[in-house]
């Protein structure tokens, strides 16, 4: 059994190198080393698919199609238009509401979705106001970052966390939404101290971009009407989901197969095409079959036992442990990935205290810890990749040390608030 858990990890940490250096592309290096795995007998073909959480994927599937018909109404561009004039051109108070406006879309459609939509418009905001777009893309993904970590469906790893758990969409909001909501008023603040300076306009460039008339913006009232009452009977269903008894994959297929049918059952080929992210999806399958491979040889119940054994079984210690680590890994290795691996770990570490212990502060810090870290540095997270690559498309390169001195800044400032946070509810709060 030694011998595959050395095989295991060597393909796992070969991975992982390739999925951080980019030297491939990602999903290539997961599938390829989650059939090495296959390959090399340490799990059978059929373990491998079994070990995929099929829940995961199909509840990812069905958010793009959600999105997908969404998009075309042109609410997106609708929404980040408006939130510039009611700033009236100001650039210091367009960055903070498109800050906020981008961590409330984020906490429902996906961090990587998000700025896949805003970036480009706040591209477009910027031109008009001839100032460079660098400094709000950097800010958005961050904020992009911290709303998907406010609920279930916000970001991957929580995703991954909810569907590995018993935890609802409901657990989620009220566990992870306060401190989130504490950590955005920070982040403004320390917006305002590092930017308010420096952000200038002349008075006829803001007139330009206030010139522009929003309402021509929306493409089909009809079908936008159609698809926010989809998507508000989507989130009461994932609120009501331990009620309804239904499964978050089921809830999203639905919702998205719905608005497909709404709106595009003649064009299905061409949103499957377009606008199903195939590469993230079958980069999360081989990640499930790679994270089984050391769950089957054993090597997460060493790293359980590991860490039980340096915090004495405290869950106390062993949450700060887990969001600090987990923080500052996530900054520098993709925090899907990371989860992914961390969450056999936790489990195993919940069966070794016994029923009677309390994990719930343990997993909430794993995902704040993997969510906010992915802030960190350039690669720390997908969304993060993908803004930076849609800035360098439309000439505006950033480096992975413009975005990391900016990044880690607030990196730490939420790894902050989110530590004192879990300090004083799960465990002050109780102690009283």
């Amino acid at each position: 059994m030694m011998i595959f858990m050395l095989i295991a990890l060597a393909i796992f940490v070969a991975t992982y190198v390739l999925i951080i250096t980019e030297w491939v592309n990602k999903m290539l290096a997961a599938m390829i080393g989650g059939f090495l795995i296959i390959l090399t007998g340490i799990l059978h073909q059929h373990e491998a698919l079994l070990a995929v959480d099929w829940n995961v994927i199909f509840f990812l599937i069905g958010m793009m199609m959600v999105i997908s018909v969404l998009k075309k109404t042109g609410v997106f561009m609708y929404l980040a238009i408006k939130t510039a004039k009611v700033a009236r051109g100001k650039p210091l108070w367009i960055m903070i509401l498109m800050f906020l406006v981008t961590a409330f879309l984020s906490a429902f459609l996906g961090s990587v979705t998000t700025v896949m939509i805003l970036v480009p418009v706040v591209i477009l905001i910027c031109a008009e106001l001839k100032i460079s777009p660098v400094s709000f893309i950097i800010t958005m993904v961050i904020a992009s970052n911290m709303g998907g970590a406010a609920t279930m469906v916000g970001d991957p790893p929580n995703i991954l966390i909810g569907s590995a758990t018993s935890y609802t969409f409901l657990d989620f909001l009220f566990n992870l939404t306060p401190p989130i909501l504490i950590a955005s008023g920070t982040s403004v603040v320390l917006m305002y101290l590092i930017y308010h300076k420096k952000l200038k306009v002349t008075n006829e460039n803001r007139a330009r971009l206030l010139s522009y008339k929003e309402d021509t913006l929306i493409k089909d009232k009809k079908l936008l009407i159609r698809s926010l009452v989809v998507l508000g009977l989507m989130l009461i269903a994932l609120a009501m989901q331990s009620i309804l008894h239904i499964e978050i994959a089921t809830i999203s297929m639905t919702a998205g197969l719905i608005l497909l049918l709404m709106s595009d059952r003649k064009e299905v080929d061409q949103v499957l095409t377009h606008d199903i992210d195939w590469v993230t999806l079958f980069f999360f399958i081989g990640l499930f079959i790679l994270v089984e491979s050391l769950v089957k040889t054993g090597l997460i119940d060493k790293m359980a036992n590991t860490i039980v054994a340096s915090t004495q079984g405290n869950t106390k210690k062993a949450s700060m442990m887990i969001l600090w680590m987990s923080g500052i890994l996530s900054a520098f290795i993709d925090n899907v990935p990371f989860v992914a691996a961390m969450i056999p770990m936790v489990k195993t570490m919940g069966n070794m205290l016994g029923a009677g212990v309390d994990m719930h502060p343990v997993w909430w810090a794993l995902s704040l810890g993997t969510c906010l870290g992915g802030n960190g540095t350039l690669i720390g997270a997908s969304s993060n990749i993908v803004a930076v690559g849609i800035s360098n498309r439309n000439g505006y390169p950033i480096s992975f040390k413009q975005f990391t001195v900016i990044g880690a800044l607030f990196t730490l400032n939420t790894l902050v608030v989110s530590a004192v946070y879990i300090l004083v509810r799960y465990f002050w709060i109780r102690g009283l």
